[in-house]
């Protein structure tokens, strides 16, 4: 059974792995669009550089994104100036999450543009569709499922993450702290049954988030075969 804080806590996570998750659809989409599109020079560098949330050790962008938001940057400066704080509050949470998650709803959407046959998307501007009408009536309905699958993704990496927040977020009761956050304070604090309940939960919502998707996916499926 939950404690009343164990639930907030759950209920901060669940919030902020769904922002996550919204906010990054718009860029993820376009950067993924952009890379499947995009025979240029420079390609490979740009898939690395936006992969490397992946490969790096989470407390290094962790770090990174606390030196760049600081109020000592010029970034954190800047925004301190016009209010805006972003270092150990939810903000930081967010943004933490977001970095985290950004690369796994890019690759798998990358993919999913990847596949679409391109005389599909011709004949669409063939009969005069602009671009952006292409994209939303022809290249988007073909793309679903890898776009389905990158948002779910990132949003069970926002449930999970742990380095990147507790750099740039910290562990502050009722203000940053995630599940993952809450797991690790039980166990530091020797309150293993705690963490173990804890991290059921975590393994719970990822299996719904997961099997509503697949679910989901099914229903789609079925209803375009109709």
């Amino acid at each position: 059974m939950l404690t009343a804080d164990e639930a907030g806590v759950v209920l901060f996570t669940l919030e902020v792995a769904a922002l996550t998750t919204l906010l990054l659809l718009p860029p993820g989409l376009a950067s993924a669009f952009a890379l499947a599109r995009y025979r240029g020079p420079g390609k490979s560098a740009l898939e690395t550089l936006l992969s490397l949330p992946l490969i790096l050790p989470p407390t290094a962008v962790g770090l990174a994104l606390l030196e760049a938001f600081s109020r000592g940057s010029a970034l954190g400066g800047w925004l301190a100036g016009r209010g805006i704080e972003v270092v150990f509050t939810w903000k930081a949470v967010v943004l933490a999450t977001a970095v985290m998650s950004f690369p796994l709803l890019v690759r798998s959407a990358r993919t999913a543009f990847e596949e679409i046959d391109p005389r599909l998307v011709g004949l669409a501007r063939t009969l005069g569709c602009s671009p952006a009408a292409t994209f939303f009536r022809v290249t988007l309905p073909l793309a679903w499922r890898g776009v389905l699958a990158g948002a779910v993704l990132a949003f069970a990496r926002a449930l999970g993450e742990f380095g990147a927040t507790v750099m740039v977020a910290g562990n502050i009761p009722g203000r940053t702290r995630t599940l993952a956050l809450a797991i690790f304070h039980d166990s530091q604090v020797g309150r293993d049954d705690r963490a173990a309940v804890l991290a059921g939960v975590t393994a719970v919502l990822a299996f719904a988030a997961l099997w509503t998707t697949e679910w989901l996916s099914r229903r789609l499926e079925r209803r375009a075969e109709e």
